[in-house]
């Protein structure tokens, strides 16, 4: 609630320091930064080239996955008819697998987290761009990103979207 205020103030003291601009003439637009994300071009693209380059990763700790799987129902299932030394020789088999598969997926989210975060970054910046075009070519006052709600008029989502389509 701290947060909201010390905006709100800042906002109005920002509006205030526009000397004769009454609040009837700002120019006031929003933009949906997570719609962008989800439909802009360039997030698609990023999208489908990020899953493009991770997807070879993921099938094989997907079959990993299913191999440890099988290998457990089969140690459960045939525990009891094992030798002791039968017994230890797969549980120490299971476990290596385990850690490993554990330490890939670790490392798989971890690659995937930041290669999301350059592609993510790339995007922001194009939109970034096409929202300063937008406002210097359409007058606006101020543009806001991301807040808990607005009024749909005052959305520009879709024209910088648009933009970005443009630019490619």
């Amino acid at each position: 609630m701290l947060k909201i205020r010390t905006f709100v103030l800042a906002a109005s003291l920002s509006l205030g320091m526009l000397g004769g601009v009454s609040a009837e003439d700002l120019k006031i637009g929003f933009v949906n930064t997570q719609k962008i994300f989800r439909d802009a071009p360039a997030a698609v693209r990023a999208a489908k080239k990020l899953e493009a380059e991770f997807s070879r990763r993921d099938q094989e700790l997907q079959r990993t996955a299913k191999q440890l799987q099988a290998m457990q129902e089969k140690l459960e299932k045939d525990a009891v008819t094992m030798s002791e030394s039968e017994r230890r020789k797969q549980e120490r088999e299971f476990s290596e697998l385990s850690r490993d598969f554990q330490r890939r997926q670790r490392e798989f989210r971890e690659d995937l987290n930041l290669r999301q975060n350059e592609e993510n970054a790339a995007v922001i910046d194009k939109a970034n761009k096409a929202i300063k075009q937008i406002a210097e070519a359409e007058k606006f006052d101020l543009i806001l990103q991301d807040v808990v709600w607005v009024n749909p008029r005052l959305d520009i989502t879709d024209r910088v979207i648009k933009a970005l389509s443009e630019g490619k």
